[in-house]
């Protein structure tokens, strides 16, 4: 029998190939013309309407048009996107320890690769929208999956720091690239179809999330390789993209010349400024609780390990919920109810869990919380996906980017207010947030006509 390090390090070198067979086979099913942007093939596949009569009419008439058999193959991939997004985030976030572990990386070191993947998500967020917006939702959601899927499997594999980083900052730049796609995509699939869906969607990449983090840990206990797992999740998710883009509606240039135009600039910097400024308040809320709910179970609540990690859990299992149910209440009483409701319900939450620091009231006012900020997101990157003369992925990038600050910085103001204070002040800035979405985010959506 082989001693363990030699066997490691042929598995290691078999991880490798194994990974540059899968680029090669991924680089083979693309036609030979680049895209200068993300350095992967365009797809063969047209993603334009034929006819030139449907090239200037509005891309909601058109897609309402189609088939109810094509709406609903879209619907349905759609749904495969969101849950592949989810699932790869999560197969990341299980390796972090194991990252840390191969390079031996000190706490900065660490932190440095985790920025470099939201640093790479929202640098990609910057220029994308208006590339979306020319080749449409299906190749760029093939080009971006196809970029997270790659880098995703090279995560484990490549030997130095630096190699590392660079592969973390395009694997942000695929992830941000998808989720602007695949949510312009499900803006369309709504007006297709003529009824809110996106929350459920968004509870698909939530779904996706526990199923890649579930089965990922599953698997890592039995003693599958990291390298391995990566590569298998990522090779996964490259099939789903490769079978559900075909599916996706056909894009439909919007008009861009008289009204369209002007109409856009004088929209532009208010709606999608508003927009984006709810977002990252509602982003402040989400990042603080997934990053301190269980520290202020262990230090405040002074609750066993096992019930403090509960804090996650409830909390996230509260979001997957609510995203599920947030779609008829939407079509029910409208955008601007639900996220009054919703914020209220999360302020509520929060406060309980504050002023009452008991294990059950603790994870009670949690799971509040997730039912409270769940549907956040699905309302407001749907509100950005409709902003008149706006193109929807444009609209959505613009305010993902801005949104996207509140997770990397909400944790950090908490640790800096709980640095010079308590735990318990600075979370109280998790109830705050939830107020002034509540009382600004409707005012807000009822402005925009949603």
């Amino acid at each position: 029998m082989d001693p363990p390090d030699i066997r490691a390090a042929g598995s290691t070198n078999a991880f490798r190939q194994a990974s540059r067979t899968f680029v090669r086979i991924i680089v083979c099913f693309q036609a030979p013309s680049w895209s200068l942007l993300f350095l992967l093939p365009e797809i063969p596949v047209s993603d334009r309407p034929t006819d030139p009569a449907l090239r200037v009419a509005s891309p909601a008439a058109h897609h309402r048009a189609l088939p109810a058999a094509t709406r609903h193959r879209a619907r349905i991939a759609t749904m495969a996107l969101f849950f592949v997004a989810g699932m790869m985030y999560a197969s990341w976030g299980v390796h972090v320890p194991t990252v840390r572990d191969k390079f031996h990386l000190s706490p900065a070191l660490l932190s440095y690769a985790l920025f470099a993947v939201a640093g790479g998500s929202i640098a990609a967020m910057t220029a994308i929208g208006g590339w979306i917006a020319r080749v449409g939702s299906r190749r760029a959601c093939l080009t971006g999956g196809l970029t997270m899927s790659v880098c995703g499997a090279l995560i484990l594999v490549v030997p130095y720091y630096w190699m590392l980083i660079v592969v973390l900052a395009f694997f942000g730049v695929g992830m941000a690239t998808l989720d602007v796609a695949m949510n312009a995509e499900a803006s369309a699939v709504e007006e297709a179809v003529a009824k809110p869906i996106m929350s459920g969607l968004h509870g698909m990449f939530s779904l996706g999330g526990m199923a890649g983090a579930a089965i990922g840990g599953a698997l890592l206990a039995r003693g599958m390789a990291p390298a391995l797992h990566l590569f298998l999740a990522s090779a996964l998710a490259a099939l789903v993209l490769f079978v559900s883009c075909p599916a996706v509606l056909p894009h439909v240039p919007h008009a861009t010349h008289g009204e369209h135009a002007k109409t856009g600039n004088r929209w532009r910097t208010p709606a999608l400024w508003a927009l984006g400024a709810i977002a990252l308040i509602a982003l402040i809320a989400e990042g603080a609780m997934y990053d301190w709910a269980t520290v202020y179970m262990r230090d405040v609540v002074l609750a066993t390990p096992a019930l403090a990690s509960a804090a996650y859990a409830a909390f996230s299992g509260g979001m997957a919920a609510a995203r599920f149910a947030g779609d008829a209440v939407r079509a029910r009483f409208g955008a601007p109810q639900l996220v009054m409701a919703s914020a209220s319900l999360a302020c509520a939450g929060m406060i309980g869990a504050l002023l009452l620091p008991y294990s059950f009231t603790a994870l009670t006012g949690f799971t509040l919380m997730g039912l409270g900020l769940a549907n956040m997101m699905p309302v407001l990157f749907a509100a950005a996906a409709r902003v008149k003369g706006i193109h929807a992925a444009e609209g959505l990038a613009h305010v993902a980017g801005i949104a996207y600050f509140g997770l990397l910085f909400g944790p950090v103001v908490i640790g800096g207010i709980t640095q010079v204070t308590n735990l318990t002040v600075g979370l109280a800035v998790v109830a705050l947030c939830a107020a002034l979405v509540a009382f600004a985010g409707p005012k807000v959506l009822r402005r925009l006509g949603i």
